[in-house]
């Protein structure tokens, strides 16, 4: 089975961000960034697929400037056989004209099963790999937990509040991946150094129109500081006071 795992460089989301001197875009000074949560889980549910029918092969595709190269590397040296860059300096908020570039790249593929993460922890628009799907006109599965196969037929599970529902569709196909299909492994020393010689093929990106624009990214304001109002069952009126006329929430 050939198939495709389009990923996104993010940066940790566990650090305090600055804004950009440019106000639409964070500062990267000191950040450190990775492949996005939920595109590590489809890396790792790729392999596990290529690994079990001990053939096939996983190829992960980036929009991007040449920075993420090494998101595409880490994805090889976890095992991934190939990888392309669709090569595009200025960044891209659109997720139709994303979906543009990644549905013309993988058009030509000849791919079983395209895959994406849910969303990107960055943007979380849950919208790209959707549109892919409806531009290449293939069956997509989405927010997926659990996945397998029936010779050429894709069966999914998918998490609900309480339940879950059993989907299953023809190959070729797109699904998106939830967490809790596959944690991602670690890459070794071996994948480290084998990545370094596998193939990356950098192409100019066929982004689409871009009709959506970020006009301004701000912070949220600093909470204020908590304050005492006293002890005991004394405070319970200048408590309740300061909600009614301060907070507003009585």
């Amino acid at each position: 089975m050939k198939i495709a795992v389009c990923i996104k460089r993010v940066p940790d989301m566990d650090v305090r961000f600055k804004i950009g001197a440019n106000g639409t875009s964070v500062d990267e000074a000191g950040l450190k960034f990775d492949i996005s949560d939920f595109d590590g889980y489809a890396v790792e549910a790729a392999l596990q697929i290529k690994e079990k029918a001990n053939a096939g092969e996983v190829v992960v595709i980036s929009l991007g400037a040449d920075n993420v190269q090494e998101t595409l590397r880490k994805a090889m040296s976890m095992g991934a056989d190939r990888a392309v860059q669709l090569k595009h300096d200025a960044p891209v908020f659109d997720s139709f004209a994303i979906a543009t570039a990644l549905a013309a790249e993988l058009s030509t593929g000849g791919y079983d099963l395209v895959m994406f993460g849910r969303m990107s922890i960055d943007t979380a628009n849950q919208a790209t790999g959707t549109m892919v799907a409806e531009l290449l006109g293939l069956p997509i599965i989405t927010a997926i937990s659990k996945l397998d196969f029936d010779g050429g037929t894709v069966k999914a599970r998918r998490e609900l509040e309480g339940s879950y529902e059993l989907v299953e569709c023809p190959l070729p196909a797109i699904v998106t991946i939830d967490e809790g299909i596959a944690r991602p492994r670690y890459p070794s020393l071996k994948g480290i150094m084998a990545a370094k010689k596998k193939p990356l093929e950098t192409k100019p990106a066929q982004v689409g129109e871009q009709r959506y624009t970020l006009d301004k990214m701000e912070l949220p304001a600093e909470r204020a500081a908590g304050r005492i109002v006293g002890e005991g069952k004394d405070a319970v009126p200048e408590l309740v006071r300061l909600l009614k006329e301060e907070a507003k929430v009585l």
